[in-house]
């Protein structure tokens, strides 16, 4: 059952390799770190949702919102093979009721700050930008990119990074939470330039600071497209119920 519709645009993503170290204690159970050329990735990624729906419904004040979160990269084994999908270690949005309905139902970590994007096209150039306010002041991402979009090539950083289709959560010490996210292949924009001012261990804490203050591995910009977000299921072993 479809639970939201969407559309996700403009999806800035900042790839950083990290000590799986330091993810594993935020690994839901049942699932294990997945790796690109034996690299760990945490992303911090902002977009811009549009034309939002809830169970097929608009609701006034939510149609277009900003979000940025930092995720890494998990699969899970179930029969028939891998299901590829993410971990949310922290999602920032502007509104508090998407705060409580994505934890309540879907065991996610949203919080609300105020936020605000900005997108310039030029003769060639596409500049992208989300920021969000903590304690008075603005952190933000920022980048430049071709205004042309081409198909991720295959077996790529971009490929790897965009092709997870499952979200994953810890529920408990005996359930993870589990829901599925279609769309389709996401075209990538090639970034000339990215900026990102970010209070690290403010926002995201101590843990995250090292990997967070290197240059990110990669950084592209991908066009997005309509997406759906299912309703959430539970594993409690080997096995979704």
């Amino acid at each position: 059952m479809t639970f939201l519709t969407a559309e996700w645009r403009n999806l800035l993503m900042a790839n950083y390799a990290v000590d799986p170290a330091v993810l594993r204690p935020y690994l839901p159970r049942f699932t294990e770190l997945d790796s690109f050329d034996g690299i760990h990735y945490a992303s911090l990624v902002g977009f811009l949702f549009d034309n939002t729906r809830v169970a097929g419904f608009a609701v006034p004040g939510y149609r277009q919102f900003e979000e940025v979160n930092l995720r890494f990269y998990v699969r899970y084994r179930e029969a028939g093979g891998w299901k590829r999908g993410v971990v949310f270690l922290k999602e920032i949005v502007p509104r508090r009721l998407i705060c409580a309905i994505a934890n309540t139902l879907y065991g996610e970590n949203y919080v609300r700050f105020p936020m605000r994007h900005e997108w310039t096209t030029g003769t060639d150039t596409l500049t992208v930008a989300y920021e969000w306010k903590v304690r008075g002041r603005w952190n933000g991402l920022r980048a430049e990119a071709d205004r042309e979009a081409l198909p991720a090539a295959e077996g790529s950083p971009e490929e790897f990074i965009t092709e997870h289709y499952w979200g994953y959560t810890q529920i408990s010490e005996r359930c993870t939470g589990t829901y599925r996210v279609i769309h389709p292949r996401w075209r990538v924009h090639r970034v000339r330039a990215f900026s990102i001012d970010c209070d690290v261990e403010q926002v995201y804490g101590p843990a995250f600071h090292d990997a967070l203050q290197e240059a990110p591995r990669s950084v592209f910009l991908a066009d997005g497209s309509p997406i759906r977000v299912m309703g959430g299921d539970r594993i409690y072993n080997t096995l979704s119920f």
